[in-house]
């Protein structure tokens, strides 16, 4: 299926001479979207690490990278080389810094990765400029809507079939199960894809011996998406020490399974300043029907400020918000580095308009303060237009995000 980061990779080539480094966790679409890509030039190359071959022909050098590749012809597009998972090699920055400072007028360079490509630096000159970073999510509501490429940071609204959303929420945004849209089907990839996140690549970025305690962790996680990060509570169940648990935690983010939101300080009376919240990249995994419809709403909001950060619309950030009088709201997105959207999500609509969500909204001032509700109807109804506090249906909200 056509995917958003397509049309977003397209203005890249046409644009820019940095590298692509494409990134996001495994079984996202990162290879299919950059292997879609064979058509946008004359002469395409792609190189998989795991490959023993094409391993083999990335350490003979450029020279045999680009051998066979149609260079230097008057009206010919650049060709393509996709790096797919290249990270794995040691010296895999240096490498590329060599080929990228040689041949950039020539080439374009994509670089894959199934974990966080700034989780392998290990020494050697920095690419620091030679690079643009897209992060690659699972599909989302505004997605399946529209593949076009948005320069608006809130588009218009649409309305999802309530099969399709019904789907999305049910199988998540990995596509394959998503498209099989089937519970045996969905089961089986779910656990072959969990061993291989927990085992395989696991091993690849550390040494993580204790991985039955590692995968207690990450059941734990799950159970607990959304709620304030206790690493000591986590130490005591997982049996390891609370250095360890941070450093665990770590990992799994680096792996994608999960990402971590940290809380708002700044105006803030009495805020929270330290603990953290956690939740999955895949929240059809958070079984409890509360804690996914937030994790849902998380996710989106996740893929959305990465979006409108990557592609340089400005600089947006995910927080959440709560004081030591408890009052809480569930999500702050910033605009560069200022309050500019508040969040609350609710499973019904019967619920009234929160408190707390009342009291930041008047301490920050941000633009837009909505609560989402899970169970409302769509409505056609552009959110933009709103200038005060309102409960809005979640499906409506959502699709307005890219």
């Amino acid at each position: 299926m056509k995917r958003t980061y397509h049309a977003v990779i397209q203005e890249h080539l046409e644009k820019y001479e940095q590298m692509i480094f494409l990134s996001g966790p495994r079984q996202v679409g990162k290879t299919t979207l950059a292997l879609s890509l064979q058509n946008a030039t004359e002469s395409f190359l792609y190189l998989n690490w795991d490959d023993i071959e094409d391993r083999q022909r990335i350490f003979q050098g450029s020279s045999a990278i680009l051998s066979g590749l149609k260079l230097n012809k008057l009206g010919q597009k650049k060709p393509i080389i996709v790096f797919d998972e290249i990270h794995k090699y040691t010296k895999w920055r240096n490498y590329l810094k060599g080929i990228y400072d040689h041949h950039k007028q020539d080439i374009q360079i994509i670089v894959t990765g199934s974990s966080r490509l700034n989780a392998y630096r290990r020494g050697g000159d920095s690419l620091m400029g030679r690079y643009f970073l897209y992060r690659i999510h699972p599909l989302s509501v505004g997605e399946l809507l529209s593949t076009k490429l948005e320069n608006e940071v809130i588009v218009k609204p649409a309305e999802l079939s309530k099969d399709a959303y019904e789907s999305l929420f049910k199988f998540g945004g990995f596509p394959e199960p998503f498209l099989k849209n089937e519970s045996r089907f969905y089961n089986r990839w779910q656990d072959l894809r969990h061993q291989q996140l927990l085992k395989d690549d696991l091993r690849e970025i550390s040494e993580v011996q204790e991985l039955a305690q590692l995968e207690v962790l990450s059941v734990l996680i799950a159970e607990q998406a959304g709620q304030l990060c206790n690493f000591s509570q986590f130490s005591k169940k997982v049996r390891v020490q609370d250095t360890t648990i941070r450093r665990w935690i770590k990992i799994l983010e680096e792996l994608y399974y999960c990402f971590k939101i940290k809380p708002w300080s700044r105006n803030v009376t009495r805020s929270l300043l330290k603990q953290p919240k956690l939740y999955l990249w895949d929240w059809s995994r958070v079984s409890d029907s509360g804690s996914r419809v937030e994790n849902f709403v998380a996710t989106h909001l996740h893929k959305a400020v990465d979006y409108w950060t990557d592609t340089g619309i400005g600089k947006y950030e995910l927080f959440y918000l709560r004081d030591k009088d408890k009052r809480e709201v569930d999500f702050l997105v910033s605009q560069n580095g200022v309050p500019w959207m508040l969040i609350e999500v609710k499973a019904s609509s019967n619920e009234s308009l929160s408190k707390s969500l009342h009291h930041f909204a008047d301490q920050l001032n941000p633009k837009y303060t909505f609560q989402l509700a899970f169970d409302m109807p769509y409505m056609d109804f552009d959110i933009r237009k709103l200038t005060k506090p309102m409960i809005v249906p979640m499906s409506t909200f959502l699709s307005q995000l890219p």
